[in-house]
């Protein structure tokens, strides 16, 4: 089944959010096989997901409270069909430095037409985290056939080539 990885720095506010809207949009479209996780490209490992990122998905009844930061690796993005950055430095790098993974890196914002990072709230005001949620939220709706699509076509071409 496919697996779409979410990438921003330290792994504790934007991509676990991510991780857990897209989770539960693929679960609410029958999708339950399909994989959803996250890493950081700077991530201090096993730390949990920010307190108000937990409580901000907590209310809209998605649960991110075992989180644990987890550092990009070459297995992960290998493993991986898409794999969505949050930032278009963060797509940059990766590419980079795993140009085996080229083609199945992107910015988020990409997947739903547009072409701008999501802001990083770490440290900042609580309106800063709810901007944050809402924006992940309405990016992953309007990007969710594209998402679907590409990592599907992904997966499908992965297995082929295994076959």
């Amino acid at each position: 089944m496919p697996h779409i990885l979410f990438i921003c720095t330290a792994n504790i506010c934007r991509s676990p959010v991510a991780e857990g809207l897209l989770r539960k949009r693929l679960d609410e479209d029958g999708l339950v096989s399909w994989e959803v996780s996250s890493a950081g490209t700077w991530a201090q490992l096993r730390r949990g997901a920010a307190t108000t990122s937990v409580q901000l998905m907590a209310e809209r009844g998605i649960d991110i409270s075992n989180h644990r930061a987890r550092e990009v690796t070459a297995e992960l993005l290998a493993d991986a069909d898409l794999i969505l950055c949050m930032e278009a430095g963060h797509a940059e790098a990766l590419r980079v430095e795993f140009p085996e993974a080229r083609e199945r890196i992107h910015v988020l914002s990409e997947m739903a037409g547009s072409n701008h990072n999501v802001e990083d709230p770490y440290g900042g005001p609580y309106q800063g985290y709810v901007k944050m949620v809402d924006e992940l939220s309405e990016l992953i709706d309007a990007g969710l056939p594209r998402i679907i699509g590409l990592a599907g076509r992904n997966a499908y071409n992965k297995r082929q080539r295994e076959e």
